[in-house]
């Protein structure tokens, strides 16, 4: 009886050290696991950051081209204005027309050739020289418009610098300097519109197309990228014009040109 109980006694001390043996194994595989999945989780923290970080950018990208579409569809915008203004101008130019023609006629009415009979129905036909050198310089004018309005900005161009070969200093010169200065602006020639504009603002600064001429002398500078010259012609267009299409127009081309420069 007692040599089974100390078998026994033996068969138990004996027994946990096998036990242990046999567990260790799978608590090492536990551990390798806990390290694996702690690596597992710290790859996946990682990869929710850089998806964190690439959504992110999607969205500044985003609002980069949402920004640029908005500006986009303003020059269309403004490109459509300007061609209707452009339109519309020439329009009224065509309808006043023959007003310059007039001028030279009510001068010779104004003072009858000696020996003309005083009766004024017979001065005008005594002095058919002047009336018949403003309808040459009239109908010149009239067809470079015609090209410029048909859309031919090199043909009216053309006609404009030769309009301005032929009458250098004629009541309708200030005029085609500015539809000069018009075609080469429409084609994007920025260069040669800025000098029409600005040979307009010297010498007909009082002139009623010199707001106009202003205004686009500033487009023209920020065309050339000439933006610090730009700014300041067009803030004097809206310190000079206050409350007018043009300091609009420009006030709009200058927000612009401050938001591009905070891109």
């Amino acid at each position: 009886m007692r040599s089974r109980v100390a078998l026994l006694a033996a068969a138990v001390l004996l027994a946990p050290p096998a036990a242990f043996a046999q567990r260790a194994p799978s608590l090492a595989d536990r551990v390798a696991a806990l390290e694996q999945r702690a690596a597992s989780e710290q790859n996946a923290v990682e990869l929710v950051n850089q998806i964190g970080q690439l959504r992110s950018e999607v969205q500044n990208l985003r609002g980069q081209l949402e920004e640029l579409q908005h500006q986009l569809e303003q020059a269309r915008q403004s490109q459509r204005a300007q061609y209707l203004d452009l339109s519309g101008r020439l329009d009224r130019l065509e309808t006043a027309a023959p007003m310059p023609a007039s001028a030279p006629m009510t001068g010779a009415s104004a003072a009858p050739a000696p020996g003309a009979a005083p009766a004024s129905a017979t001065a005008p036909a005594s002095r058919p020289a002047a009336p018949a050198a403003g309808r040459d310089e009239q109908s010149a004018y009239a067809d470079a418009l015609q090209a410029l309005k048909a859309g031919d900005y090199v043909e009216s161009a053309r006609r404009l610098r030769e309009f301005l070969v032929a009458y250098p200093d004629a009541g309708l010169t200030p005029n085609a300097l500015y539809w000069l200065g018009e075609s080469y602006y429409v084609t994007q020639n920025y260069a040669l519109a800025a000098q029409q504009f600005q040979a307009l603002l010297d010498r007909y600064p009082s002139h009623d197309k010199a707001p106009g001429a202003l205004l686009k002398l500033g487009l023209t500078q920020y065309g050339l990228k000439q933006y610090g010259q730009a700014e300041a012609t067009l803030r004097q267009v809206m310190q000079r014009y206050p409350g007018t299409d043009l300091a609009r127009t420009a006030e709009d081309r200058l927000r612009a040109m401050a938001l591009a420069g905070s891109r």
